[in-house]
């Protein structure tokens, strides 16, 4: 199977809770590998090869490309609109030795044992089945190589000035996700799948994300007021019967009230995980 054929029907087809709209898109193009696989980067060596699951549109793929140069970096996605953005962003800042392909975690079409590490950014939250993922990204690697994992916690999200909207959609995205299959809550659990795939040697730690200036808060606020509106999130809420759309449209101009309190404060938790291949 080559990575650009359809997925066979038994793969699992996951419901991502964010979707693909450019309001989710253009804030994942902020992450970087310095920022977001800060954990990872003492690990890689220059010609190793890395797999990025989920590379979305390639910002931290290309920090994790120059890491490793002139060793390869493959990223994969489901979205092919999302891949042919992260090739344009390899293109425009010159990484020539990353490339990207349209793939699924649960069928990987690459060889056992030939990576040398694997890495996924805010993937796991949105699987099924992570531990599936997580041991189909271990057969891809070669025995004494790296699966790398890093997850919000999404039940930390602390709000302040405290706001009812903001508590309603931590509330409605919980119920979105849990429907989906899919566990918001992910970086807590990121040890316990990493045992039960297999990995060992697990080194587990945690970044807490501020957004303590309030032009930081209010970036973030407006990025999910628009996001409540035109994302997934919308629409999968009202399809499951768990907020009407009036609820949402209140739920988005909440955000934006928030934005503009002058003391607007917000934090939450990220969990990293690296397991080595035995």
């Amino acid at each position: 199977m080559t990575s650009e054929q359809p997925l066979p029907a038994d793969v699992p087809a996951d419901r991502y809770t964010h979707g693909h709209h450019a309001s989710v898109v253009s804030r994942h193009a902020r992450r970087t590998a310095e920022r977001e696989a800060a954990y990872l980067l003492p690990h890689l060596r220059p010609g190793m090869r890395l797999l990025d699951v989920g590379c979305g549109p390639g910002t931290i793929t290309t920090g994790l490309a120059r890491a490793v140069a002139p060793g390869e970096v493959v990223g994969i996605d489901v979205s092919a609109e999302v891949v042919e953005s992260a090739r344009v962003h390899a293109a425009e800042v010159g990484a020539t030795n990353a490339r990207f392909e349209t793939a699924n975690v649960y069928e990987l079409p690459y060889e056992t044992a030939s990576f040398d590490v694997a890495h996924a950014h805010q993937v796991m939250q949105h699987l099924t089945n992570p531990v599936d993922a997580l041991r189909e990204m271990r057969r891809v690697v070669r025995p004494g190589g790296l699966v790398a994992v890093r997850d919000a916690d999404y039940a930390t999200m602390t709000a302040w000035p405290r706001q009812e909207s903001i508590d309603r959609w931590l509330e409605v995205y919980h119920a979105v996700a849990a429907r989906n299959g899919a566990d918001p809550d992910a970086g807590r659990r990121l040890r316990s799948w990493a045992n039960e795939a297999g990995l060992v040697d697990l080194e587990v730690t945690g970044v807490v994300e501020l957004m303590a200036q309030p032009d930081e808060a209010a970036d973030w606020a407006r990025s999910w007021a628009e996001r409540a509106l035109h994302s997934n999130f919308k629409p999968q809420a009202i399809e499951y019967g768990i907020a009407t759309a009036e609820e949402i449209d209140a739920i988005s101009a909440g955000w934006r009230t928030w934005a503009d309190s002058p003391e607007a404060f917000f934090m939450f938790v990220h969990i990293e995980c690296i397991g080595r291949v035995s």
